[in-house]
């Protein structure tokens, strides 16, 4: 059993858990992912590493509140344990060496990018960040990058910093120059709509795919995606891939694939989102 050791609710619906994983936190590397479970017959769910402390063999999990699973684990409080957390998973981020890299956050995937703008601090990078939410309430990590590097935030309803979307702020940015490599997590719009901006400038992007997934280890096929034509698995192939040749409609189509099965089980969760909003409001 994994211990929660710590808690934060971070946003309305995103709940930040530091959990006891001693091993992975020694091992883990950024855009690594763990597969957790949180008790016997519960969904496995994907989970990038947000940070880990080696020292205290902790690792920290963000969790968005948006169906039955996702809901449970964020009702879990100090004290509470996690049977399951297998990992790290995944391929490592494939980091620059030197330069200036611009990690993109949108939602939830802001806390994605993290260790990657911490990764690429290490190795002496300049890192830019450009992360957004839907208002001021809905951005996430900003303290934390801020760490690393500059920090430029979007607010869709213009409440906290830039009004508009975080590819307005990177459009600027990439005709200013001087960008190597760009770096995006967020929901699948709006990783399209990076790769189509950086494309315009022929600037490297890395995107990581929130690709269903349930074994993580490449046996279920789950978690496929089409890359350059070519059919690969998010689970060991990635999750990061070349932005500019990912089909991103099919990765969205996929995604709709169990919408009916997670309402079904989604009134339940429905006071359980409600009770995190009351929370992060307080």
């Amino acid at each position: 059993m994994h211990q929660i050791v710590k808690r934060e609710v971070l946003s309305p619906n995103v709940t930040r858990l530091e959990i006891e994983a001693e091993r992975v936190a020694q091992v883990r590397r950024p855009g690594q992912f763990v597969i957790v479970r949180i008790g016997e017959g519960a969904e496995r769910v994907p989970l990038t590493i947000a940070d880990a402390d080696p020292e205290a063999g902790t690792i920290t999990l963000t969790i968005q509140a948006v169906g039955k699973t996702s809901c449970d684990l964020c009702m879990l409080q100090v004290g509470d344990g996690i049977q399951d957390v297998a990992g790290p998973l995944g391929e490592p981020t494939d980091l620059i060496e030197a330069g200036h890299a611009v990690c993109v956050g949108g939602g939830v995937g802001t806390a994605v990018v993290h260790p990657m703008a911490q990764g690429l601090a290490e190795k002496g990078v300049q890192v830019t960040s450009i992360i957004g939410g839907r208002a001021r309430e809905w951005v996430i990590f900003e303290d934390e990058l801020r760490r690393y590097g500059d920090v430029r935030v979007c607010t869709d309803d213009g409440s906290y910093g830039r009004h508009g979307f975080v590819t307005d702020e990177l459009r600027d940015m990439l005709e200013a120059g001087g960008v190597d490599h760009v770096y995006a997590v967020g929901p699948v719009p709006m990783m399209g709509a990076v790769a189509n901006v950086t494309r315009e400038y022929d600037v490297p992007t890395t995107v990581s795919l929130n690709a269903i997934m349930v074994d993580g280890t490449g046996m279920c096929g789950g978690c496929r995606v089409s890359v350059a034509g070519q059919t690969l698995y998010a689970c060991v192939d990635g999750p990061e891939f070349d932005a500019h040749t990912v089909d991103f409609k099919q990765l969205a189509d996929r995604l709709a694939m169990y919408r009916s099965t997670e309402q079904q089980a989604y009134p339940a969760s429905q006071c359980m989102i409600e009770t995190l909003a009351e929370v992060a409001g307080d």
